[in-house]
């Protein structure tokens, strides 16, 4: 089973802002409020339309789905968190944290990737668990090693370690638990979402090691990574403030690998850290100062991997 894709789905946003109602633990959030919203949104679909670009002429299919002012949806750029897409023909649907980022998932986005020749057999919907205040936000939670079949995930309040466990189960992972920090003035808070401080390349890893406090946890976590042969790209919590650990593979129709992030991540990196990342897949950067500062997230949240097969037809 291949760890990366060569195909994303990217929702073009209608009403992006800072969302209020993820800012509670989200500390990478920074309020926007001396900017008009309809500029705000403006920036980050400059920014969104950008990266498109360079996505596809780097042979990188991409799905476009442009939002709609149907519901208050200002993280709907974020669609990695709320659907996963599987080689089987099964998607994961799940439950998130914010009130209005349930409003994110839509029916008429599952036609836009099956119009595109993909095929959806099975849905296994983890949605009810909102009813009882549990989340698990997707691939933003879950961080997916495809071909060893194990997934990591940080504990949080969108990431519920029984859920993950029954998530595990249905997919036939290996679960890989751990708690990571941020220093929020002087505290040492959760870390909202997995993949802000990891990511899992096909033969490398890029970890924020120092944000996992408990040394068995991080000891585990090298154990797994090092008997599957990943080269471990280790970066700073500064780095992880400037979204170093928010990087996606993928790999473009003439099967050239690229590493996505954002033009702040790479200008954060060292000299030494690039050239590493570069012996495994060639740097694809783009600016989204916008997006970043207002939603939380960054290159890696705005992409959701399509892995599922195409139709006899295609």
């Amino acid at each position: 089973m291949s760890q990366i894709t060569n195909t994303v789905l990217m929702i073009r946003p209608v009403q992006f802002r800072m969302n209020e109602q993820t800012a509670v633990n989200n500390f990478y959030q920074k309020n926007s409020e001396n900017i008009l919203p309809e500029t705000v949104n403006a920036m980050a679909t400059q920014e969104f339309d950008s990266m498109v670009e360079k996505l596809r002429k780097a042979n990188i299919q991409v799905i476009v789905v442009q939002d709609t002012k149907e519901f208050d949806t200002p993280d709907s750029i974020f669609p990695n968190n709320w659907i996963s897409f599987h080689k089987n023909g099964t998607i994961g649907l799940y439950p998130m944290f914010a009130k209005n980022r349930r409003l994110e998932r839509k029916e008429s986005i599952l036609e836009a990737v099956e119009a595109e020749g993909f095929v959806i057999d099975t849905v296994v919907d983890y949605t009810e668990a909102e009813t009882d205040g549990v989340y698990l936000e997707g691939t933003g939670s879950i961080l997916l090693d495809r071909e060893n079949q194990k997934a990591y995930c940080a504990l949080s309040a969108r990431a519920d370690e029984e859920l993950f466990i029954e998530f595990c189960e249905d997919f036939e992972y290996t679960p890989v638990v751990f708690s990571a920090y941020q220093t929020v003035n002087d505290k040492r808070k959760l870390i909202y979402h997995t993949n802000v401080m990891m990511c899992l390349g096909t033969t490398f890893a890029v970890v924020c090691l120092a944000s996992i406090d408990d040394k068995k946890e991080r000891k585990n976590l090298l154990k797994h990574l090092h008997e599957d042969g990943k080269k471990i790209i280790e970066i700073s919590e500064d780095q992880v403030n400037n979204f170093a650990g928010n990087m996606l593979q993928l790999k473009g129709t003439d099967h050239r690998s690229y590493l996505v992030m954002s033009q702040s991540a790479l200008d954060s990196l060292r000299p030494s850290q690039v050239q590493m990342l570069e012996g495994h897949a060639t740097i694809l950067s783009s600016p989204l100062d916008t997006i970043e500062a207002c939603g939380g997230g960054s290159a890696r949240c705005m992409m959701a991997e399509v892995f599922l097969p195409k139709s006899a037809s295609n």
